[in-house]
């Protein structure tokens, strides 16, 4: 099926913006995140199965993240206009949800009885999680003024 992707969307616009992430930065960037998306996910994935009592708003935060990094990655790694859209609308949710997060957990902590990825801005995660939504936006409007200049 040509008009169709594996994931039944449209293909990737024919331009070189999928190259973009297949090598340098860009690949780095959606290798960061493809490792985020599953550290999150399989941590929430078990929190939720086993512990899901002891801190239900930090669990279901974390199976949150876990689904912005997926779609962060899809949208970085697919490329084109489309992907570059799915790509900043997670960053600029991550970013929200760090931001958010993280200033709740520390300014109230018995409401987050355990971390979430985004609790204390990342801190559990280096900080990671704040520095990344950043470079994947930065990445994005390189990235759009690249294909400006293409036309």
């Amino acid at each position: 099926m040509p008009d169709q992707d594996a994931l039944g969307g449209p293909p990737p616009e024919p331009t070189s913006a999928t190259a973009d992430t297949a090598r340098g930065p860009g690949r780095v960037l959606v290798a960061v995140y493809g490792v985020f998306a599953l550290a999150a996910g399989a941590r929430a994935a078990v929190q939720l199965a086993v512990q899901f009592d002891e801190a239900p708003l930090a669990y279901l935060l974390s199976a949150l993240a876990a689904v912005v990094y997926v779609a962060a990655t899809i949208g970085l790694a697919r490329g084109g206009r489309g992907g570059r859209r799915t790509a900043l609308v997670a960053c600029a949710v991550e970013l929200a949800g760090v931001l958010v997060v993280g200033t709740l957990s520390l300014a109230d902590p018995a409401a987050f009885p355990d971390d979430t990825v985004w609790s204390g801005y990342g801190q559990g995660y280096g900080f990671i999680p704040l520095a990344l939504p950043v470079l994947g936006l930065l990445w994005l409007r390189h990235q759009s003024e690249v294909a400006d200049r293409r036309g």
